[in-house]
């Protein structure tokens, strides 16, 4: 039943299109894959990650709505997006330099651990767990 099965993307709603296209590919390395607008569904659409291609890679979808409403809720339930990188700490201090809000600075995965861990917020709120494995 899984064969050929993946998750394709992670879709998030955004007040800024460009705002945040340009947080995830400057801030965080990611690459836009594609954009497409729907007037039809009335809104604009990018795709980023880690890669060239979406079929490829796990990608970002990222929708700013042309009529949004007047304040987006991201509701009561806990989530984020996670992603690994190779210094925790590196990535934070130039995040942090720029401006990024933090929720958790760097610190260990657990006690005694040399793995890092820390939660920084996108220019809509949203979490963003970045993690290391050393």
């Amino acid at each position: 039943m899984t064969d050929g099965m993946r998750i394709r993307h992670t879709m998030i709603r955004v007040a800024d299109l460009e705002r945040s296209v340009a947080f995830y590919t400057k801030m965080l390395g990611m690459t836009e894959m594609r954009r497409r607008e729907s007037a039809a569904r009335g809104e604009t659409v990018a795709y980023v990650g880690y890669g060239e291609n979406e079929e490829a890679t796990h990608a970002l979808e990222i929708v700013q709505e042309h009529a949004p409403p007047a304040e987006y809720v991201h509701g009561n339930t806990y989530g984020h997006i996670a992603l690994g990188v190779p210094d925790v700490q590196a990535l934070s201090d130039r995040l942090v330099a720029a401006g990024v809000r933090f929720s958790t600075l760097p610190q260990p995965v657990r006690e005694g651990s040399p793995n890092k861990l820390a939660f920084c917020l996108d220019p809509d709120g949203y979490e963003i767990e970045l993690t290391e494995r050393r």
